[in-house]
């Protein structure tokens, strides 16, 4: 207990600590309250079939992968991460009511790909920011990985209630109140940014590691594993994401409020399991843990081949929780220290890894969905998994560099 006393009384001390965590859970809300029911919008709302749904998805993701690569190395070189951060509010808050009242195929594609692909930003920006914070505090280096997972706790609790919520609005209010609701939370993160962060220029140290470009990262071939198996993690978790809701409606006979609960029941578990995490990567290999977390993703998918009725499904989301403790988590940190001088370009690697991914989800979803039901999706996630574990044990013994 005096472990998590500890980070506890620390964040207490630090008012910036307080702000990031509301920041954290603000954005948390928004991205709960639309991810579970994007897939339902897209195909049965706006009426595109799994295949148009994956290419636009799939679009905007791209988009979203460039727009994020050049802010974020802007953040860490020339602008404060309190601008790209209002940057992104700001834009995220356009992108939601944009969707809530467009339903043309083509306009929505414009509003995803350049307003969404901007505040897309905020997500890998925050966690820059905590990383400048606990470099700047009396936080020991070696603890970072319990604070970062207790930072990104914040967006665990967010989807405690916010699907299920999201759900109770989306039937009172439809699809566009869900909007609402999600870009008022990017205003009052917009609002905080504005009155309780102050604006910091970049460490010197980040403005002279542009000269070294994420190109001689990735050509290390320990990195390069990594950047790859994390890839095809994020992409059986995209198509596990779009394709669960649409199983639980259009298969198993169930509800949105059941839809609703099912993406509940996994983050009430994050929240220990993140803290539990957190302290065995402070003493204990993260490579290890994150090679579990894959093992437990593979057994996560193949099981959920076989459900039969949504009630099935609420156990097997306390397995999902400890996989995204880990991969979601710990993982943050775990490629930060590929570029300590560099937060903001080493948590978008990550981000990255899973927009790409994610870009690859959308559009396989969309294929296997359309040919072969949406059974399959689960089959194909499965085998991704495994995939993805095969190369992450054939790294073992390897170390991730902490300076280039």
């Amino acid at each position: 207990m005096q472990r998590l006393i500890t980070p506890a009384r620390t964040i207490l001390r630090h008012p910036e600590f307080m702000v990031l965590l509301g920041c954290n859970l603000l954005v948390g809300l928004a991205f709960a309250f639309v991810s579970p029911f994007f897939s339902m919008f897209g195909t049965i709302e706006v009426g595109m079939s799994p295949l148009v749904f994956g290419i636009f998805m799939t679009m905007t993701s791209l988009s979203g992968i460039a727009i994020s690569t050049l802010l974020a190395r802007w953040s860490d070189t020339w602008f404060s991460r309190r601008a790209v951060l209002l940057l992104g509010g700001i834009t995220g808050v356009l992108c939601y009511v944009g969707y809530a009242y467009v339903r043309n195929v083509a306009w929505l594609t414009v509003i995803g790909c350049v307003l969404g692909g901007i505040s897309s930003i905020t997500f890998p920006q925050l966690f820059a920011y905590a990383r400048d914070l606990l470099a700047r505090s009396d936080v020991s280096p070696r603890d970072a990985p319990l604070y970062m997972n207790v930072f990104r706790l914040f967006f665990a609790i967010s989807w405690t209630t916010g699907p299920a919520v999201a759900a109770w609005v989306m039937l009172k209010y439809h699809y566009r109140g869900m909007f609402f609701v999600a870009a008022f939370c990017f205003l009052l993160f917009v609002l905080i940014l504005i009155f309780f962060v102050a604006p910091a220029q970049p460490w010197a140290s980040g403005r002279s590691a542009i000269q070294v470009p994420l190109r001689r990262v990735l050509v290390r071939p320990d990195i390069l594993s990594y950047f790859v198996s994390f890839a095809l993690l994020f992409t059986a978790s995209t198509m596990g994401l779009l394709d669960l809701p649409l199983l639980v409606l259009n298969v198993l006979g169930g509800t949105g409020q059941q839809v609703g609960i099912i993406y509940s029941i996994g983050p009430a578990f994050e929240i220990p399991f993140m803290l539990y995490f957190g302290l065995l990567a402070t003493k204990a290999d993260q490579t290890r843990l994150i090679r579990i977390s894959v093992v437990l993703a593979v057994i996560y998918y193949a099981l959920l081949m076989f459900v039969q009725a949504p009630w099935q499904i609420y156990p097997l989301q306390i397995l999902g929780a400890a996989i995204t403790a880990v991969i979601g988590g710990i993982a943050i940190t775990f490629f930060q220290n590929f570029l300590p001088d560099q937060p903001g370009t080493a948590t978008n690697l990550y981000s990255s890894a899973g927009r790409l991914g994610s870009t690859a989800g959308y559009l396989a979803f969309g294929v296997f969905a359309s040919m072969f039901g949406y059974r399959a999706v689960f089959i194909v996630s499965t085998a991704l998994c495994v995939i993805a574990l095969a190369i992450l044990f054939a790294v073992r013994g390897r170390s991730v560099p902490t300076r280039l």
